[in-house]
């Protein structure tokens, strides 16, 4: 049997770059959920099709191939995970806050989730993962091993973004990183397919005072703990 390392929480929490750490020294497979909403977003504004349209999302999953490796020493250039849409590398692409919006109103339909969820469990099953997300805990992997919820004030969250896209060089306001994300918070928690929640037995970590590296320690000592009483 898999151990699996579950983590939820809010966007801009430090999910990925924590996910991918604790996965590197621990050496589990990184998954990352949000990026495969993410490219269902980017391949269904390629091919005008509407990000409320349930049905047409369905099938367009349904003809798209959505892999995820790590990256190589060729595609070392800061991302966490390379993300394959048809063969074709669009780890950057989709990484847009206009994107970011589109993967919140596509994960608020009840089949794409089931379509991408049947997808996110093979990938578990077999081998050790840390995946991430936002119902990892509750539908995706509700047997994990170890849950987390991995959270940050507004604020923090906000300020964090801020810079990420600076660095990218998309040029956004700090106002209006802060409302899209309490917009996407709101949306998250709100939505009827598979709200964002704190599941019961999940170890919450605000990362508000903390550095990622503290949080990554946090997890891989506790991590270790588990995985050796299990085994």
């Amino acid at each position: 049997m898999s151990f699996q390392i579950a983590i939820d929480g809010p966007v801009s929490a430090g999910k990925g770059t924590v996910s991918r750490l604790v996965a590197d020294r621990l050496g589990l497979l990184y998954v990352d959920t949000g990026a495969m909403y993410r490219a269902v977003a980017f391949k269904a504004l390629e091919n005008h099709v509407s990000w409320d349209d349930e049905a047409d999302l369905v099938k367009l999953i349904q003809d798209t191939k959505i892999e995820l490796e790590r990256p190589t020493a060729k595609t070392a250039d800061g991302r966490l995970v390379t993300v394959l849409l048809d063969r074709q590398d669009v780890s950057w692409q989709i990484r847009t806050e206009k994107i970011g919006q589109g993967a919140s109103v596509v994960s608020t339909h009840k089949l794409v989730r089931q379509a991408l969820v049947k997808i996110q469990q093979q990938i578990a099953q077999g081998q050790d993962v840390v995946m991430e997300g936002r119902d990892i805990t509750s539908v995706v992997l509700p047997k994990a091993n170890f849950k987390i919820y991995l959270t940050a004030s507004p604020v923090v969250r906000a300020k964090r973004r801020h810079l990420d896209q600076l660095t990218k060089g998309h040029d956004m306001t700090y106002d209006e990183i802060y409302h899209n994300l309490v917009k996407r918070d709101k949306d998250d928690t709100q939505r009827q397919a598979s709200p964002l929640l704190i599941v019961p037995g999940a170890w919450v970590i605000d990362s508000s005072d903390y550095s990622i590296m503290q949080v990554v320690d946090l997890i891989v000592d506790k991590a270790k703990i588990i995985r050796s009483q299990i085994r």
